[in-house]
């Protein structure tokens, strides 16, 4: 859950960029949650992004996206049902394989899935080799961004995918775990990330006809 910091109690350069994404939010989880919980969110996001971030550039951007997907997972956690399955796909510095993990599973399933992605210890960016690597089999990628895992994210999903974030993962009852042993791509070439990418393929391929399997 989110640390109970308000925006006021921020920077005036830090409120600045941040006070239009609130107004976005308040407006879109109106009647589902209390202004002030939206705004506790949106500042606790800023400041876990803030932690591994090198620039201030999209900040505000990535916080509200990053605030907006942690509200969302609410809705999943309090819903009397979900509806569809949840995915998380967990690794170290969520800007290599969870992001082509996600991607894959987004292209796939397309809605009958809802996905998540998070690390243990986030990077500041995404892998560019990993972005022109599934740009090569057309899924864009370039929009996501990494995100350290919450606890609001995995208490909504039915499934917990760990790539290689050890004993720092998120164990929850009532959660399906699997681990998938596969190559780290960071410092990769392209046709290593190649290699990975094609597993992850077959990986996730699977992990859909499994989880629509026992939807039907």
């Amino acid at each position: 859950m989110p640390d109970n910091r308000l925006i006021d109690e921020l920077s005036p350069d830090d409120q600045r960029p941040l006070r239009p994404a609130l107004a976005k939010l308040l407006k879109e989880f109106h009647g589902t949650f209390d202004d002030e919980t939206i705004e506790h969110f949106l500042v606790d996001s800023y400041d876990r992004l803030a932690a591994s971030s090198t620039t201030r550039s999209f900040l505000s951007v990535l916080s509200e996206r990053f605030a907006r997907e942690r509200l969302g997972a609410m809705t999943r956690v309090a819903a009397l049902t979900k509806g569809r399955p949840g995915v998380l796909f967990l690794c170290v510095h969520n800007a290599g394989r969870s992001q082509m993990a996600a991607g894959w599973l987004r292209h796939i399933a397309g809605d009958r899935v809802d996905v998540f992605t998070g690390g243990s210890e986030p990077g500041d960016a995404l892998n560019p080799v990993v972005v022109a690597a599934m740009a090569e089999v057309g899924v864009d990628i370039r929009q996501e961004f990494p995100k350290p895992w919450t606890d609001e994210v995995v208490r909504a999903v039915d499934t917990v995918v760990a790539m290689g974030c050890g004993d720092v993962c998120p164990i929850y009852p009532g959660k399906s775990y699997v681990n998938w042993d596969l190559n780290d791509p960071e410092g990769m070439s392209l046709d290593g990330v190649r290699q990975v990418r094609d597993e992850l393929r077959n990986r996730v391929q699977g992990l859909v006809d499994e989880l629509l399997a026992f939807k039907s």
